[in-house]
């Protein structure tokens, strides 16, 4: 074998073909040895085929795709069920989670198969064939059949495993490896299959042999596309089920570690390794994220973001600990963990500012701290900040936004100034919806003397207004009604914002020309 470069591309291909009846196999009791064949249905064209068997209806003489009325005529004993394919991709991508422990760039490669990008990262498990030995070993012990193989791109990769099980390609050797192949396992279409071996074209190496315009013309530029693939000529990207973090530190244990002391202790460390790695470029952590790997294949993944880049072991200590007190799914680690790993999936460049003389400064960071804190125990888009609009709709008037993004804007906002000696012109308290109420009121535009809200009656003992108010008329969804807005104050001196819709004589009217009495509704509550 030549000599592999450190810098060069390496995929392992895994291939589940039994992954539904894996799943039922699972989800049930241990099968006995005796068990009767299981095959998995699906409709299709109003027939019903099979879409996964076991080993014992494979070796009855049954097959994919095979209508199930003919599977039953060789194999009568058929224990047959229905497919689930949300539960197969559920299952798919526990697995994918599972597969994060050897990499970040795990891909999926539907319907039932798994690429990582195991570039850099094979040295940690003793090379690439104990890193799929360990992979395939741990599948087979969950009840899950695989196939796997490594090469410098995924459709070369792919293509093997899906006749050969535990493959390496060595890098410049795909053309010599998968020439013997069969042109099935390129993966195209029944149509170019056959298309390909009425021409005498029955393996890799024999349409390789051809020109690509003659293959290109006959078949298409996406097989031709696939064939230099799959012969080591072209790459083959793959598209990562998560977006690779900026830094990544990980922890592994020898024997799986339960207790919650091990557990912070272990953050506590992956925290100041992450916030070194961080410091060498000048750079804070946004979002963070620690995964939780257990021995029995779950994965439970734990975020926290940030206002403002964070650079301190301890800050990121602490919002990890009241984060994980907060949870209402507590963590539970089984059988314990086995890995633990700490990400900043979104970081920026730190900038420095004068904290020595400017005060401001100081509380801002007080106030991002504080806020961090509080949105890690019960989530960060419960935690607002209101930013002024330029509109005189009331509700309109303020826009709700994320603190931790947008605390410094909320900080500069510039907001009306109130006139000295003059109570407030909106309430503390503004409803989102306006709730009904009975209003007794002069005709036409008279304020309130009495009214009902939430079915208690209030007699009003001094009143402000109307302030009158007009929708936006170029708004899509078109012009309402008039507003006219009073401050009113009950005999027990609670103070109320209520308002009039619409005009008594203009704006409501039945068809016969007659007014209709205004709707009174409720919208906000004075201190």
């Amino acid at each position: 074998m030549r000599a592999v470069s450190a810098n060069r591309r390496r995929i392992l291909s895994l291939w589940l073909p039994r992954l539904p009846i894996d799943r039922i196999m699972r989800s049930r009791a241990a099968a006995l040895p005796d068990a009767k064949p299981q095959v998995v249905v699906i409709k299709d064209a109003n027939a019903l085929l099979i879409h996964s068997l076991d080993e014992a209806a494979a070796r009855h003489g049954v097959s994919l795709g095979q209508p199930l009325a003919n599977a039953r005529a060789v194999c009568p004993d058929l224990v047959v069920h229905e497919a689930d394919l949300a539960a197969d991709a559920h299952m798919l991508e526990g697995i994918a989670d599972w597969c994060d422990r050897f990499t970040p760039l795990v891909a999926l490669d539907s319907p039932h198969g798994l690429t990582l990008d195991i570039t850099g990262c094979v040295h940690l498990f003793g090379g690439e064939a104990k890193l799929m030995q360990s992979v395939c070993d741990a599948l087979t012990a969950r009840g899950v059949t695989v196939s796997a193989a490594i090469a410098s791109n995924a459709v070369c990769a792919r293509t093997l495993n899906r006749q050969v099980h535990g493959r390496i390609v060595p890098d410049g050797e795909e053309a010599a490896t998968v020439s013997l192949l069969p042109v099935a396992a390129l993966g195209g279409s029944e149509a170019i299959t056959l298309g390909l071996r009425r021409a005498g074209l029955k393996t890799i190496g024999d349409v390789a042999a051809r020109g690509r315009n003659e293959i290109t013309a006959r078949f298409g530029a996406g097989f031709t596309r696939v064939l230099a693939q799959a012969l080591g000529e072209a790459d083959a990207p793959i598209s990562p089920r998560k977006v690779p973090p900026d830094y990544i530190v990980e922890k592994r244990f020898a024997e799986p570690v339960a207790t919650d002391t091990v557990i912070a202790a272990s953050l506590s460390s992956l925290a100041a390794m992450l916030v070194r790695a961080m410091a060498q470029q000048g750079k804070g952590a946004r979002r963070l994220e620690a995964c939780f790997f257990r021995t029995d294949g779950l994965v439970r993944v734990i975020a926290v973001e940030t206002g403002q880049p964070v650079t301190e072991a301890t800050v990121i200590d602490r919002l990890f600990r009241d984060r994980l007190e907060a949870l209402n799914d507590p963590l539970d680690p089984g059988f314990g963990f086995d890995m633990i790993r700490l990400s900043a999936s979104r970081s920026e460049i730190v900038v420095q500012q004068q904290r020595d003389l400017d005060a401001h400064v100081h509380d801002n960071d007080e106030l991002a701290a504080l806020i961090d804190r509080i949105a890690a125990r019960i989530g960060g888009r419960r935690v607002v900040v209101y930013l002024p609009v330029e509109t005189h709709i009331p509700e309109r008037a303020t826009l709700p936004l994320q603190a931790q993004q947008h605390l410094a804007a909320a900080t500069a906002a510039d907001w009306p100034e109130r006139e000295a000696d003059e109570p407030p012109l909106r309430p503390l308290r503004l409803f989102a919806q306006p709730e009904a109420i009975q209003v007794i009121a002069e005709v036409p535009d008279g304020p309130p003397a009495r009214f009902v809200w939430r079915r208690a009656a209030h007699a009003v003992v001094r009143a402000e207004g109307p302030e009158r108010i007009a929708m936006e008329w170029w708004r899509p969804e078109g012009q309402g009604l008039t507003r006219d807005y009073f401050r009113v104050e009950d005999e027990h001196g609670l103070r109320f914002w209520l308002y009039r819709d619409g005009l008594y004589d203009r704006e409501l009217e039945q068809p016969e020309g007659r007014p209709v009495q205004p709707a009174w509704y409720m919208h906000g509550l004075f201190a």
